[in-house]
């Protein structure tokens, strides 16, 4: 972002205005998820440029804790649906393997090892481990543990099962058990 000599002198005058906004509402301590103070300066201060930029007279103090506050609050909340998107692949229910099935379950069980049988087939190798990834979370193994399992990190095991459901979101056969079933992929 560019600012006029104008706007830059605003900001200086007015950097104080970010330590008040951290100060006012973040409280102690200044780690928040994987925020620290510094952080969270360096993204009010992107607010204040923008305050700078877009302000159209009036108290500038007033306008520019608002854009600091929503700067910040911003990035918290991408922060946080970043993290809930990176850990949701850990949600798939947990059947204990003693637990006796219904014919109905036994039935869908038998359909599905199909449907995947057939998706693995014609899948790439990394949709390929997402599939076997998602059996092992079917049966109660997280991330992390698949990880140690297939040499890779949990992180790499969510983007697996992700590309794997999406790949089977597009097949077909799967889409047509989905649907029968009330499975969501």
């Amino acid at each position: 972002m560019l600012l006029t000599a104008e706007q830059q002198r605003k900001v200086e005058d007015n950097v104080g205005l970010v330590h008040r906004v951290i100060h006012d509402r973040l409280h102690v301590p200044y780690q928040i998820g994987i925020f620290g103070y510094d952080d969270f300066f360096q993204i009010g201060c992107i607010g204040l440029c923008k305050a700078a930029v877009t302000d159209k007279g009036g108290t500038f103090s007033t306008y520019a804790y608002r854009l600091i506050w929503n700067e910040i609050c911003d990035a918290l909340i991408s922060a946080t649906r970043r993290q809930v998107k990176e850990f949701a692949c850990d949600e798939l229910p947990y059947i204990p393997a003693e637990q006796e099935f219904s014919e109905e379950q036994v039935n869908v069980r038998t359909d599905l090892e199909q449907v995947l049988k057939q998706a693995k087939a014609e899948a790439p190798p990394s949709t390929v481990k997402g599939i076997e990834a998602m059996k092992l979370m079917a049966e109660g193994y997280t991330s992390r543990e698949i990880g140690e399992q297939m040499g890779a990190s949990d992180k790499l095991v969510c983007a697996w099962v992700s590309k794997a459901r999406k790949f089977l979101r597009n097949q077909p056969e799967a889409k047509a058990l989905a649907a029968a079933y009330h499975i969501v992929l």
